[in-house]
């Protein structure tokens, strides 16, 4: 099995938010102020992984006490304004200087999914690089979502892409390597962008 590193995508500047998606309280309205988005990522996949990397932007030093105070790892990308697959290549860049070969991989916007979840996804991931397949992408009701999981071939596809390809292209082009499980839980394929989203899981956890 492939030593797996956890990387979670924090490098968005969260404008339609109007503050830190990293930052919000998980669950919502929760008294406790130290359980985040953030956190809760960190700690739902420290079970499945050895390391678990943040990558950040600007918002570095705001969620640095989070990523310390949690176990994980903090990467830097310093042009966070090329996109979402930059900080995605500066997360794979940093796991292969870890020694690691795999990555489960989830952005800091999407409500923590169950850890029933992430223990299919692994279980499947075994199953699939066994068959030759480079990655797992969970499904809810047909829609892609995260967590991802990929293995060293699907790292290198990453990449190897132009910088102005992102993740789904490249995903796409490799889509006879990929196995695609269908989960339920709907958070695997929700975005959390506006104040309205976020008030709405409240119904919803």
């Amino acid at each position: 099995m492939p030593r797996l590193c956890g990387v979670i995508l924090a490098a968005g500047a969260s404008s339609r938010m109007g503050t830190d998606k990293a930052l919000l309280p998980w669950p919502p309205h929760t008294s406790n102020k130290s359980e985040t988005f953030l956190s809760a990522a960190i700690q739902a996949f420290s079970t499945f992984n050895d390391l678990v990397l943040v990558v950040a932007g600007k918002n570095a030093a705001n969620i640095t006490p989070v990523v310390d105070a949690n176990g994980a790892f903090l990467v830097i990308n310093p042009e966070p304004e090329r996109g979402q697959f930059s900080s995605l290549r500066c997360g794979l860049h940093e796991l292969l200087s870890r020694g690691c070969d795999a990555a489960m991989i989830t952005l800091v916007d999407r409500p923590p999914v169950q850890a029933s979840t992430l223990e299919k996804l692994f279980t499947e991931f075994e199953d699939a690089v066994a068959r030759g397949k480079w990655a797992v992408v969970p499904e809810y009701r047909n829609n892609h979502g995260h967590p991802i999981v990929i293995g060293r071939e699907m790292i290198e596809a990453f990449l190897k892409a132009p910088s102005t390809d992102n993740a789904r292209g490249v995903q796409h082009q490799n889509q006879e390597h990929i196995e695609y499980i269908p989960i339920n839980d709907v958070f695997v394929a929700m975005n959390v962008d506006t104040p309205l989203d976020y008030a709405n899981l409240s119904s919803l956890k």
